[in-house]
C-alpha cells in the first residue's frame, strides 16, 4: 500500500506542474523593487544621527500645496501653490514666509521659537503673537498653520534615550517592505509618542508619525526624493498631514542651503508693522 501512494504521488507531481504559473507582482505606487535589506534598530537610530546631527541652520526654498478637510469628512479643498522660503536655525528657530506665484507679494510670514508664535498676514492686516500651542479659533482651516507644526515634520531626529524606549517592528504587508521604529515615552503611561518608518529597499526614511498623549495621530508626514545637500541627505518632498487641525501642506524644495551663514538670529525677529491689529493667542 505504501508503495502504491508514493507511486501516486510521484505521478500526480508532473500533474500539479501543469497549474502553476508564475506572476510578475508589481508593487503599488513608485515602490522600488528588489532584494530587501536587513538592519538592526540601532543600524536605523544611526542613520537618523546621520540625517540630524549635521543639520545647524538651512535655507529652503520651496513649493507650497496646502488643502482643508480630509477624507474621513468626505471633502478636500485644494488651495493654490505657493512660493515661498523656511529659514531654520537650531535648536527650534524657524520662519516660513508664503509668497503669492504671480505677484510675489508675501500671504503670510510666521516665526516661533520654543512654544513662542509670531505672525504677520498682510491681506487681513492682523498681527498675532502667542502660544503654539494656542487653539485654534478660526473656522478657516488654513489660519491654524504654526510653524512648530512644520518644524516637527521637517526636523527628523533620533530618539532620545533619557525620555524614549525604541522598539523595532517589521511590516512586509499590503505591497510594502519596511522597517518601523517606535518611541515609547518612558512615563507612567509609556505611550507611543512617535514612529519612524524606513524602506526596506534602500533604508531611506518614507513617514513620520507623532502622537499625543491619547494615542491620535498629530502629524503624519511622508518624505520623497532624498538628494544630498552640501553632503547631507534631506528629502525633496514632504507631504505634511494634520488630522486634528483638519489641513494638509506638501512642500515641494526647489533649492537648499545647508548651515548657510546668511541664516542669523536676526533673520527670526519678526516686528509688528505699524497699522496692523494685533491679535493675542494663548493656550
Amino acid at each position: 500500500m505504501a508503495k502504491f501512494t508514493v507511486f501516486v504521488f510521484l505521478a500526480i507531481i508532473p500533474l500539479i506542474s501543469c497549474f502553476v504559473r508564475k506572476r510578475v507582482v508589481t508593487l503599488p505606487g513608485n515602490r522600488p523593487s528588489g532584494p530587501l535589506l536587513t538592519a538592526t534598530a540601532n543600524n536605523l537610530i544611526q542613520r537618523v544621527h546621520k540625517i540630524a546631527d549635521p543639520i545647524q541652520s538651512f535655507l529652503l526654498r520651496m513649493d507650497i500645496s496646502p488643502s482643508a478637510g480630509s477624507l474621513y469628512e468626505g471633502e478636500i479643498k485644494d488651495y493654490a501653490t505657493l512660493g515661498g522660503f523656511i529659514l531654520f536655525q537650531k535648536p527650534d528657530s524657524i520662519r516660513i514666509r508664503g509668497l503669492d506665484p504671480v505677484m510675489h507679494i508675501t500671504v503670510f510670514d510666521m516665526v516661533s521659537a520654543g512654544d513662542e508664535l509670531r505672525m504677520y498676514i498682510p491681506s487681513k492686516g492682523q498681527f498675532i503673537e502667542g502660544s503654539n500651542s494656542a487653539p485654534v479659533t478660526s473656522s478657516n482651516k488654513l489660519e491654524s498653520l504654526r510653524p512648530l507644526a512644520f518644524l516637527t515634520s521637517l526636523m527628523i531626529y533620533p530618539p532620545d534615550p533619557a525620555s524614549d524606549i525604541t522598539l523595532l517592528e517589521e511590516d512586509t504587508t499590503g505591497g510594502e517592505a519596511t522597517y518601523i521604529l517606535l518611541f515609547i515615552r518612558r512615563d507612567p503611561n509609556y505611550g507611543l509618542a512617535r514612529s519612524l518608518q524606513f524602506d526596506r529597499h534602500n533604508l531611506q526614511i518614507v513617514r513620520q508619525k507623532t502622537f499625543d498623549a491619547s494615542g491620535s495621530v498629530v502629524s503624519d508626514t511622508t518624505y520623497s526624493g532624498w538628494r544630498n545637500y552640501g553632503r547631507i541627505p534631506f528629502p525633496s518632498v514632504i507631504d505634511i498631514k494634520r488630522p486634528q487641525d483638519g489641513y494638509e501642506v506638501q512642500l515641494t524644495v526647489t533649492s537648499m542651503k545647508m548651515n548657510s551663514a546668511d541664516v542669523t538670529p536676526e533673520k527670526f525677529i519678526l516686528k509688528q508693522p505699524e497699522g496692523s491689529e494685533l491679535r493675542q493667542l494663548s493656550r
